[in-house]
């Protein structure tokens, strides 16, 4: 909290009062000389200043900021790639694929082994297998895919930016093709 005062207050704009008491210091140091006599003939006399008080702004036309420098435009030195309205099309219609492909993929599964037709063959989801955490289980690696997909999609690389599809699309293949094999082996 003391950090943000301190830099408060150093942003502010300096005041008339302020600019007046730095251009007439001689006229303080007389003000101040006739309450302490002492103390004004042990100090030297004060250099004239060099730069004059009235000056003109350096840009006349551009308007300051609330901290008193003017406002120029950065542009910034890195520019990442951005995604297209059609790219996030695709990528929602992806996302809702491989979700749908995981679901029916935990269907399939929670039915092959709860009818006693086989067994999860994915060790970290054979302790969900027989219960309803199936459903929760399997979605975690279509969002981890959809993610990755995401990052690929703005990627630095160009070859990157024309595969950003292919996650999201190959969990989605293996999702649909381990639910029609868990549909096999139930019928």
């Amino acid at each position: 909290m003391v950090l943000a005062t301190l830099l408060l207050i150093c942003a502010m704009p300096q005041t008339d009062d302020r600019a007046r008491v730095v251009n007439n210091s001689p006229a303080v140091v007389s003000e101040s000389a006739a309450k302490e006599p002492i103390l004004v003939a042990s100090l030297p006399s004060a250099p004239a200043p060099k730069v004059k008080a009235d000056l003109e702004p350096i840009a006349p036309n551009i308007t300051p900021n609330p901290a008193g420098q003017p406002f120029l435009a950065v542009k910034p030195v890195i520019l990442r790639p951005r995604e297209t309205p059609r790219q996030r099309k695709i990528w929602y219609g992806l996302v809702v694929a491989s979700h749908t492909g995981a679901a029916f993929d935990a269907w399939t599964t929670h039915r092959a082994v709860a009818g006693g037709y086989g067994q999860e063959a994915n060790p970290f989801l054979r302790p969900y297998a027989s219960s309803n955490a199936i459903y929760a289980a399997t979605q975690v690696s279509p969002a981890v895919m959809d993610l990755i997909g995401k990052r690929m999609m703005v990627s630095q690389h160009g070859w990157v930016r024309k595969i950003w599809w292919l996650p999201q699309v190959a969990g989605a293949s293996v999702s649909f093709m381990s639910g029609t094999h868990n549909l096999g082996v139930v019928h």
